[in-house]
């Protein structure tokens, strides 16, 4: 694989700020893409829609699923991800940890369950992936479901059109291979960081922050209403959480740092309540 399809987006801080223009707010404007998008974004999203088929998805749950790739504590894998250098971020120069902080702060100042205050710190730990060699598209980017029909109101669907999955005849119609009202979890969903920290550190927390963690990047159906003839009851009662949390993590980016040293007591704290000392990775 060349360098250019691993690493096609500037900068992996690239697709949050393509988030923020595609759902702004009145109060959080952070770039005018009035014009066209950038090319380096549009050129992960074709590979995305190339590579991300109900194989390759099956396939890495397999790879990952195991959780033996390392043994780590949650503040430790937090510092392992610091690794991660971005440099060309616009918008902020924070490291990993102080993005993650931002996020996690934010939630706790207004009042919000110690659970959605520890989802916010932990919710971008499964870019880890990027450490282990997974190119780019294979670790964000908006999530959707794979064995059914591609919806329109994933972005950049036209891309779709190259994916090999749309040559199969089961994925093509009505719910693909799937029963209506099944519900998510037992839908193959594109991977990428949101269902590998779901697999991870899902088994410690409340559903709520489960299904934050594995659903956050679904874009278009938690803020385009696509896919609803998948979901069930369950599902749907979740929705809530998964847009309050939205609000956060698309928003908290200021200028003030985090104070990483002071907070870090607070969160190693908030960190024993839910998890042990060491879980696998």
């Amino acid at each position: 694989m060349t360098a250019t399809a691993r690493r096609p987006l500037e900068s992996m801080e690239d697709w949050d700020d393509d988030l923020r223009a595609r759902y702004p707010t009145a109060d959080h404007v952070f770039r005018d893409y009035a014009a066209e998008v950038r090319p380096s974004v549009k050129e992960f999203y074709r590979l995305n829609h190339l590579h991300q088929t109900y194989d390759f998805a099956t396939a890495k749950r397999q790879e990952y699923g195991n959780l033996d790739h390392a043994q780590m504590g949650v503040w430790e894998a937090m510092e392992f991800l610091d690794t991660l250098v971005d440099d060309s971020d616009p918008d902020t120069d924070l490291t990993q940890i102080e993005h993650l902080l931002q996020t996690a702060e934010a939630i706790r100042a207004d009042g919000h369950p110690r659970w959605l205050v520890l989802t916010g710190l932990i919710h971008d730990l499964g870019k880890i992936l990027c450490l282990w060699g997974e190119p780019q598209w294979a670790v964000v980017g908006d999530t959707f479901p794979l064995g059914v029909p591609f919806s329109d109101k994933v972005v950049f669907a036209e891309f779709f059109a190259d994916n090999p999955d749309t040559a199969v005849a089961a994925y093509r119609t009505g719910t693909g291979i799937h029963a209506p009202g099944c519900g998510l979890d037992a839908v193959t969903m594109s991977w990428g960081h949101d269902e590998y920290i779901f697999r991870v550190a899902g088994r410690y927390l409340p559903l709520e922050a489960q299904y934050v963690l594995r659903y956050h990047s679904f874009y278009p159906w938690h803020r385009e209403g696509a896919y609803t003839e998948l979901t069930n009851e369950q599902d749907r009662a979740m929705l809530p959480s998964i847009r309050l949390f939205n609000t956060y993590d698309l928003y908290t980016k200021t200028d003030g740092r985090p104070d990483v040293a002071a907070l870090k007591p607070y969160y190693e704290e908030l960190i024993a309540e839910f998890f042990p000392t060491k879980i696998n990775w």
